[in-house]
């Protein structure tokens, strides 16, 4: 028990320092190890079987849309990046460049991928002739960097894994249409997968990706009231298209500009993870996204049979869940506080007397509750109870948000919620970026989205007081 006990003191409590409780998990937890590279981290085993499960999972969703993957270089020419004026200045402060190969000093700088939107141009302006040729859904796995000023594990590194899904349309509302199918398939992917409810709408002007016209993002909101951005859907217009002479012939054999789309997701939702379910023993995953569902411990493995039977149920479990046991000359006590370190779904026991009364004892991971579970109906029981560990983590973080969600109708209302609040705040907005402006510099306070679910609060802006044009979610964020 004092091992048991050490093991979670080594954990600051998060309502202490949420910052420091979020660094001791992913240190704890074996999720990340720090790398001598600044800013960049070593994603272990542990951490890299959740990022394969959301892959997994993604990239199954991403094709039964009709996306197919490839694969860009990393390396961007300077004359390449520099063709669409608005997206390289939106860039340009987190760009890394590559000046030399080898000792010899290169003839035009390379940018190692911020994002690959150039990459892609360049490409569909050499392969698209026809709207026979269109659409083109295509979806990229692969890592970019972004030189970061400050960096924490996951949430922002200066080199970081992703997908980035890159597609062109014959249309604009076939574009668009797939923008916003993009970020409802994001949606449904963290609530039904990951238990983390999310608010989606459309990010102002000021807020929206370098060179798009409109930028929809799945805003969510963490234990300690910050929101975190899970993922983003973009349209493009026919922006890029003009700026790399992308060119089809169309059905009246004119010759048009496609419209183009890009969405990406990536390993910054492992922390969104971490920090929606977790509590002050470490992680607790969601049964979907977990490297290990179900793990059996064995109790007085001394015993004659009690190994045997562990492994008997293991193999019975494999059918339907990923299973584990622990074999190990850790006690019971150690055993139980490293996995619920590591967030495992569910933890089985299995002792001389259960076994004479062939039965179990499973418990939970989100609440600790204990059940008996007679060893003739596991195939069926250890489903439904994962069912029912994603379906209480994401109750417990709908209703977080609720009871952490404001209302202001006037600007001190507004302030002294900022100030004393943590959380989401819903107010009206004229649509003027001087109001949001003023907001953020006053309040610290900046717009999360103007959700596709419109409330009408007012008929005036929170900050000006001018005729409110959007019902808007506002809050300090990662």
């Amino acid at each position: 028990m004092a091992e048991e006990k050490r093991l979670v003191e080594e954990i600051t409590p998060m309502e202490e320092d949420f910052a420091k409780w979020y660094t001791d998990i992913v240190k704890k937890a074996e999720l990340v190890e720090y790398s001598r590279v600044r800013g960049c981290m070593v994603i272990r085993p542990y951490g890299y079987a959740i990022w394969e499960n959301i892959q997994k999972e993604l990239d199954a969703r991403f094709k039964a849309t009709g996306h197919e993957n490839v694969y860009m270089p990393m390396f961007i020419p300077e004359s390449l990046l520099q063709k669409e004026k608005d997206h390289v200045e939106g860039f340009a402060p987190e760009v890394a460049w590559v000046t030399h190969g080898g000792s010899e000093e290169l003839a035009e700088r390379l940018c190692v991928r911020p994002t690959s939107e150039t990459l892609f141009c360049d490409h569909y302006a050499q392969i698209v002739q026809s709207y026979r040729d269109l659409p083109k859904l295509y979806n990229q796995w692969c890592s970019v960097v972004r030189w970061e000023k400050t960096s924490r594990p996951f949430l922002r590194s200066v080199e970081f894994l992703w997908q980035e899904g890159h597609t062109l349309h014959e249309t604009e509302q076939e574009a668009i249409e797939e923008t916003e199918r993009m970020l409802n398939l994001y949606a449904d992917f963290c609530e039904n997968f990951l238990a983390i409810p999310v608010v989606k709408g459309r990010k102002t002007e000021s807020d929206k990706f370098a060179g798009a016209v409109m930028t929809y993002a799945i805003e969510a909101l963490m234990h300690d009231g910050k929101a975190l951005q899970c993922g983003t859907s973009h349209y493009f217009g026919d922006g890029f298209a003009r700026a790399f002479d992308i060119t089809f012939q169309a059905r009246d054999n004119s010759r048009q500009h496609p419209f183009q789309t890009s969405w990406g997701m990536s390993t910054r939702i492992i922390g969104g993870i971490i920090m929606s379910h977790g509590d002050n023993s470490g992680l607790v995953l969601p049964p979907y996204v977990a490297p290990v569902q179900v793990i059996i411990v064995p109790i007085a493995t001394h015993k004659e049979g009690v190994i045997e039977k562990a492994r008997e149920i293991e193999e019975r479990l494999k059918k339907v869940c990923r299973v584990k046991t622990d074999t190990t000359d850790n006690s019971p006590g150690w055993k139980f506080a490293e996995y619920e370190m590591k967030g495992v779904p569910l933890r089985l026991e299995i002792g001389p007397k259960d076994i004479e009364k062939n039965q179990c004892v499973i418990v939970r991971r989100d609440n600790r509750e204990k059940v008996f579970v007679s060893l003739d109906e596991l195939e069926s029981k250890v489903p439904e109870l994962l069912q029912a560990v994603h379906d209480g983590l994401y109750e417990k973080a709908l209703k977080r948000r609720e009871n952490m969600t404001y209302t202001a109708t006037t600007f001190e209302e507004f302030a002294k919620i900022a100030a004393e609040n943590p959380g989401f705040i819903k107010a009206m907005w004229c649509g003027d970026e001087a109001c949001e402006q003023e907001i953020k510099e006053k309040t610290q306070v900046s717009s999360r989205c103007i959700p596709f679910e419109q409330e009408h609060l007012s008929d005036t802006c929170v900050c000006c007081g001018k005729k409110a044009e959007h019902m808007v979610y506002w809050g300090k964020a990662y």
